[in-house]
């Protein structure tokens, strides 16, 4: 017999199969003896009260011969020689995800990444942090693997109708991922480890008849009739096609300026935007697991909050523990911040956006801009941050309790952002509905989570790349743009998924719908 069943046990006791499976067998009301094995299959933590605890969900054989869990590992066969193929604007999450699920449906992918690799990426961001310097096709956006290559990896999503999610963890876990990202209610790869994983996607791609070129930033769809026929980039190449997935990324300015250049319809979209706020993460630990000090079998503490504020929603994004805050420009003279951490969280810091909710009242006065007022707001407060700062980078920042004050931070606390930070007024950076909102969620939060509101806080501004401000229209059936027959548009960048995972299964389905097209 097989059984499903739920255990609770404490942090040390969660490490121990001895325990887990005594754990069981009382669950059970059976004899340990009588448990031939079991299969983990998630594993979350509750902290709601003092003693924290682990939640075990467990695959139980009872006097009868245990197998471990079918893996369910994708297979890559190569391409014929006359596969039809489709083109792919973007290695990121959705693109590469797009093209691994096109070569299972025996179509050949080209994508086209106006990035480097993840190799020759690193020494650009290198650059970025060190001499100031950004390089507008490499940098934390863009290059092989998307934002998320360098920035952390978390695969939590509640996008669970969009996708088979444990598909998506199973081929992470196929190119090299821990198998504990199939296990945990918030699963997490790690920068560190992430651009050996990309790297193995990208090569199966090519050993399976696939084609990737790098440094190849579109410049120019090319329609006729109302039809893609392929795509110029800027180093003069031309890709024929008439499928074009556009899986561009939230970053990607010059791509929806190109779009509306070419007069194809773009809509403007509410996003979000504020600021990196940092703690030490032993308060964080010391908060959330009510403990002075975190124990050896619990991981770094996180956190998620919201707060709805004037009317609108201030909420923590990207929550990093154990992480580090980067520098995710995109060009000279903008300044935009995200976070990550490696495998381990074990840096010293925790760090997580702070945003309010942006409406389209507020990007009204760049309404000559039309659907990409949204952007331009985007971009003249990512400006005014750069400027704040003193350049090369330099973020403006402050303490948490002298920006409620409003007064200028005497010193900063230590800090995990590379190019350095100066003190700075941040209402001066920020549009007023976001900082009068922030400052108002900072407090109610100190009140929700003990520790939180604290001098020893910084924040660092701005958190604006939480999605895209633009969103490129599609049909809910073909998922073909309305206007562009053969254009897809495709995860992020298109406003149709929000992180890795919904990224990822946005990419195959658009594969799965074009396979459909093709088979008629």
């Amino acid at each position: 017999m097989i059984q499903q069943v739920s255990v609770k046990l404490l942090p040390a006791e969660a490490s121990a199969s001895a325990f887990i499976l005594r754990a069981a067998a009382a669950a059970l009301n059976v004899a340990p003896k009588a448990i031939t094995g079991y299969n983990l299959l998630k594993r979350s933590i509750d902290a709601r009260s003092r003693q924290v605890y682990f939640i075990l969900t467990l695959q139980v054989f009872i006097n009868e011969p245990f197998h471990k869990r079918a893996s369910n590992e994708p297979v890559y066969k190569d391409l014929p020689a006359r596969a039809p193929k489709v083109l792919i604007a973007g290695a990121g999450p959705a693109g590469l995800f797009a093209a691994l699920r096109l070569i299972e449906l025996g179509i050949k992918p080209i994508i086209l990444e106006r990035g480097k690799d993840v190799r020759a990426r690193r020494r650009d961001l290198a650059a970025l942090n060190k001499t100031g310097v950004v390089h507008p096709d490499s940098n934390y956006c863009f290059g092989e693997g998307g934002a998320g290559t360098y920035s952390d990896g978390k695969l939590y999503t509640r996008s669970n109708k969009r996708g088979d999610i444990n598909r998506i963890l199973n081929i992470f876990i196929h190119f090299g991922a821990d198998e504990n990202i199939g296990i945990d209610a918030h699963p997490h790869i790690g920068t560190n480890k992430l651009p050996h994983i990309i790297t193995a996607m990208r090569e199966q791609i090519i050993a399976s008849g696939g084609e990737v070129h790098f440094e190849q930033r579109i410049t120019h769809i090319n329609i006729q009739d109302g039809a893609i026929t392929g795509v110029k980039t800027a180093s003069g190449a031309h890709f024929d096609g008439e499928d074009l997935i556009l899986a561009t990324g939230h970053s990607a300015r010059d791509i929806f300026i190109m779009l509306n250049n070419q007069g194809i319809l773009l809509e403007a979209k509410p996003f979000a935007l504020g600021v990196r706020v940092e703690h030490p993460q032993e308060l964080i630990d010391s908060a959330q697991y009510h403990c002075a000090v975190r124990g050896e079998f619990l991981p770094p503490a996180s956190y998620s909050l919201v707060e709805q504020v004037q009317g609108r929603g201030v909420f923590s994004f990207c929550m990093c523990p154990g992480g580090i805050i980067a520098p995710a420009s995109t060009e000279p003279g903008e300044l935009v911040v995200n976070g990550w951490s490696p495998s381990k969280r074990n840096n010293p810091y925790a760090n997580s956006g702070m945003v309010v909710s942006i409406e389209a009242a507020d990007f009204q006065p760049f309404a000559e801009h039309g659907q990409l007022a949204a952007m331009y707001y985007q971009r003249e407060v990512e400006i005014n941050a750069y400027n704040a700062g003193g350049g090369k980078f330099v973020a403006p920042a402050q303490r948490m309790t002298d920006f409620i004050k409003g007064r200028v931070s005497a010193t900063l606390p230590n800090c995990s952002y590379v190019p350095g930070v100066k003190s700075t007024d941040l209402r001066e950076v920020l549009p007023a509905v976001v900082h009068t909102r922030l400052a108002e969620a900072f407090k109610a939060f100190g009140k929700k989570m003990t520790g939180y509101y604290t001098s020893e806080a910084i924040l660092v501004a701005t958190e604006s790349r939480t999605s895209s401000p633009v969103r490129i229209p599609r049909d809910n059936d073909t998922l073909e743009h309305p206007q562009v027959k053969g254009l897809y548009p495709c995860g992020e960048g298109a406003g149709y998924a929000g992180g890795i995972v919904s990224a990822a299964m946005d990419g195959e389905r658009i594969a799965n719908v074009i396979n459909a097209k093709l088979s008629k």
